[in-house]
């Protein structure tokens, strides 16, 4: 008879606990992310509903002005849908798991603020994905066209906002307690749609100026421009600075307790 030790071999059941690969932790939070946010009903509200209702009442009544063009107006939504999904919605989501512990227990496994906030640029990404198809077949039956570059320009775009607006969702959700989160995220979020809506009324989306500092016109202005096929670089470079800026706040300031 073979005896234990010839069956296995040797280490077999000696422990060997190690943290994942990046790549694996990342995937498995974005996973569990985006399947919490598509369940959501309220989060589909926000995102989904809302961002439809706008699209489809803007263009059939001139709400933003008669010289407010089917693009233009595409544009803000798209931009709308990439701020709701990243920022007023994890700031306020995390806000109150950090309020009742969910996220002790995935600070106890070890896992880092960066992965956090990578795993929850997927799942916002993933949202992101399935309002653009909805509101992007709306806009096609409304009449508006866009080219193979401008497409994959702006898919650039909006993966782009959507870690600029992610990361400022989880910036504020991240260090606030979930009184001042709640507030404080919907208020920003209503100034900046407001900020962004004057811009597009009064003409100046391609060239928005000193309003390209506020991250929902920085995100529409490129995007006009991405959609077009084309690159506005005081846009970017806007997008760019909050992304930085967010992501280094919340790793450094980021508390898994509320």
């Amino acid at each position: 008879m073979s005896t234990t030790a010839e069956k296995f071999a040797p280490g077999t059941f000696t422990p060997a606990p190690q943290r994942s690969s990046a790549t694996r932790m990342i995937a498995a939070q974005g996973r569990i992310e985006a399947l919490l946010l598509l369940r959501h009903g309220e989060q589909i509200l926000v995102n989904l509903l809302i961002p439809a209702a706008i699209l489809i009442g803007a263009a059939l009544v001139p709400v933003l002005g008669e010289q407010t063009s089917l693009e233009q107006i595409v544009t803000m939504v798209f931009s709308i849908a990439a701020a709701s999904a990243g920022f007023t919605g994890q700031a306020i989501s995390l806000a109150f798991d950090r309020r009742y512990g969910a996220l002790k227990r995935t600070g106890a496994s070890g896992v880092p603020a960066w992965t956090i906030i990578a795993g929850k640029v997927l799942g916002v990404l993933a949202t992101v994905l399935v309002q653009i198809v909805v509101l992007g077949g709306i806009a096609l039956v409304l009449g508006w066209r866009v080219s193979a570059g401008g497409a994959v320009l702006g898919f650039m775009t909006l993966l782009a906002g959507v870690t600029t607006f992610t990361a400022l969702g989880l910036l504020l959700g991240g260090t606030q307690s979930s009184e001042i989160v709640l507030a404080c995220a919907n208020f920003i979020w209503l100034v900046m749609l407001a900020v962004l809506g004057w811009v597009v009324y009064s003409g100046n989306l391609g060239t928005p100026g000193v309003w390209d500092l506020v991250p929902s016109v920085a995100l529409a202005d490129a995007m006009d421009g991405a959609l077009a096929a084309t690159i506005h670089p005081w846009a970017w470079l806007s997008l760019i600075g909050w992304a930085v800026f967010a992501v280094a706040g919340t790793i450094r300031w980021f508390r898994f307790d509320g």
